[in-house]
């Protein structure tokens, strides 16, 4: 309490220029995210924190030279875990496109970890130049129709809420549940109804929206029609407009706003894998892409700072004004958002594109995780696991539709041998196994895939949504058990094999999700992973690893496989690889 009487007192010395400041930013073009203005003035920071606007001396100054001055960027809504690198090198990339705060939902590794997983996100946030806020995770596992690693109800997620990194409940994406008033699902709703609650409102018509907004839920990232936009912004929810490596909603959505409601409206990321961050950014690549599409880039930049800050109730942050958080950006020019200089605090740590380490903690050793991260639990796979069967040739067969997560449900010949399924060049059709990896069951689901195009080796990774255990798809048994064992015995990753020989590989050793090496380091081994992929001849027009990952997601139409076998989107049952 003394320290923050102490911290007041000198704000207000400072505001009312009484003591120097700590530093003073001159002949700045202040962006106004509240008026929509343009404004200029000295901006005086004390401690980390904007004291006034107006004429101040301070024991640093720094001459913007014209160049206009941002608050700090927020993406409201995205999985670190998906980005594939650990906490603090995904922060390097936010700082070095002018995000200063996220909001996170480590619902990734918490379907691996349980309370381990949130645990360990919200250490590895602790003392970072960026602020991590967590929402918990509001759906693990996401079915029971697949062996997952953990199950959070709201006994387990309650304690969380004392954490100050912890905003509320994250994208509650089961609508039944919440329609129905399920008592599992009122607890964690009852837990947050004070706090923040995220929606997942896919496919969700507008009188079913009453539903989630009675419930306290206040967001929502899934929705892909200007419709349906405006049906969420009409009952009052936080639009997000989502545009990251897979989902690219942007210029379906962005019709729907106008400048009388687009302080309801956010940009967030959601997934986005690392190489995609260093080459476009953060939200400061949608906020760029909706300027090029005629959006006003004063809009574009309320859309990431003040309006995300709005939505989450992080009031000390989003604006350049007095009482706020001194996160700033300097940028050379609006309509591009050219960022020059980077400000945490204060504290410059990003300038013309050079980003200062030395603020960054080191991360956690691997040797202090938990076992539930560190190490996958999986049974040994023999040849025989991977065999389908078969005492006729039409089968059930998975058709992947390039660039998007549904499937085709097809019904196919194929052809046989031995009494068992043979993957076909000329068919397309290869083999696609789940492998069980948290509790060691030896649980393996095997179905029939079509669409990837290659006709030699396997691809396995064990990023696959939503319980993340081992996928994989090949041309030959000897090399999914080459891919299976290569991952296994690296604690996961991605693996690309032929000839019974690892072509390239990315470990993912931190819950076989993320990288403990430099994000610089983890996109050249993405490249070779793109290059091996180029040698068994998987198709170019979409990325193989990212569809593989969700395959294996039941809630998602129209036929996926888990480790407990095929399953059916239209019956919500599991079925068998043969017609009957």
């Amino acid at each position: 309490m003394e320290q923050e009487r102490e911290a007041l007192r000198r704000r207000i010395l400072v505001a009312g220029k009484r003591m120097p400041a700590d530093l003073v930013i001159k002949q700045a073009t202040i962006v106004n995210v509240f008026t929509g203005e343009l404004m200029e003035g000295d901006v005086a920071v004390v401690d980390g924190v904007i004291a006034g606007i107006g004429t101040y001396e301070g024991k640093e100054t720094i001459q913007a030279e014209g160049r206009y001055l941002v608050p700090g960027f927020i993406d409201g809504h995205v999985h670190v875990e998906s980005s594939m690198l650990a906490p603090g090198e995904f922060a390097k990339l936010l700082l070095l496109h002018g995000v200063t705060a996220a909001v996170t939902d480590p619902h990734e590794i918490g379907n691996v970890a349980g309370e381990d997983g949130i645990a360990y996100m919200l250490r590895s946030a602790e003392s970072l130049p960026v602020d991590l806020f967590v929402m918990l995770p509001s759906c693990v596992p996401a079915t029971s129709f697949e062996s997952g690693g953990a199950v959070l109800e709201a006994e387990r997620l309650a304690p969380f809420y004392a954490h100050p990194q912890v905003l509320g409940l994250a994208e509650v994406m089961n609508f039944p549940a919440v329609a129905g008033a399920e008592d599992a699902m009122l607890s964690k709703l009852a837990d947050a109804q004070r706090r923040r609650i995220d929606g997942h409102a896919a496919g969700i018509g507008r009188e079913e929206l009453n539903i989630y907004m009675a419930a306290g839920i206040r967001t929502d990232h899934e929705c892909v029609t200007a419709m349906e936009a405006k049906d969420r912004l009409d009952l009052g929810m936080h639009l997000m407009i989502r545009e990251g490596t897979v989902a690219r909603n942007l210029d379906l959505l962005l019709p729907a706003i106008t400048q009388r409601n687009a302080r309801r409206a956010l940009f967030v990321t959601d997934d986005k894998l690392p190489d995609d961050l260093v080459a476009e950014g953060s939200v400061d690549h949608v906020a760029r892409l909706a300027i090029r599409k005629g959006l006003d880039p004063i809009t574009a930049i309320q859309m990431i700072t003040i309006n995300a800050a709005e939505c989450f109730g992080l009031r000390d942050r989003g604006a350049i004004a007095p009482g706020y958080k001194a996160d700033m950006l300097l940028l050379d020019d609006l309509g591009s958002i050219a960022i020059h200089a980077v400000y945490k605090a204060g504290v410059r740590i990003v300038e013309q594109g050079i980003l200062d380490t030395s603020a960054f903690p080191a991360p956690i050793p691997q040797g202090d995780l938990p076992p539930s991260i560190a190490a996958m639990q999986v049974k040994a796979v023999a040849s025989q696991d991977l065999d389908i069967p078969l005492s006729s040739d039409r089968c059930n067969v998975i058709e992947i539709i390039p660039n998007q997560i549904v499937t085709r449900h097809l019904q196919e010949t194929v052809d046989i041998r031995d009494g068992k399924f043979r993957p076909s060049v000329d068919k397309d059709q290869l083999k696609l196994a789940v492998v069980e990896r948290h509790h060691a069951t030896g649980n393996v689901g095997v179905g029939i895939v079509k669409g990837f195009g290659f006709g030699k080796g396997a691809i396995a990774s064990s990023v696959s949504h939503d319980s993340h255990n081992i996928v994989v798809a090949g041309a030959s048994d000897e090399d999914m058990l080459a891919a299976i064992e290569h991952l296994a015995a690296h604690n996961g990753g991605l693996a690309v094999v032929m000839d019974g020989r690892v072509l390239a590989a990315l470990d993912l050793p931190i819950a076989g999700l993320m990288s403990d090496r430099p994000y610089g380091e983890v996109c050249m081994r993405l490249e070779q992973v793109k290059r091996a992929l180029d040698s068994i001849g998987a198709r170019r027009s979409f990325n193989p690893f990212l569809t593989l990952s969700f395959l294996t997601l039941p809630v998602i139409p129209s036929l996926k496989l888990t480790d407990k076998g095929l399953f059916d989107f239209a019956s919500f049952s599991h079925i068998a690889v043969q017609c009957p």
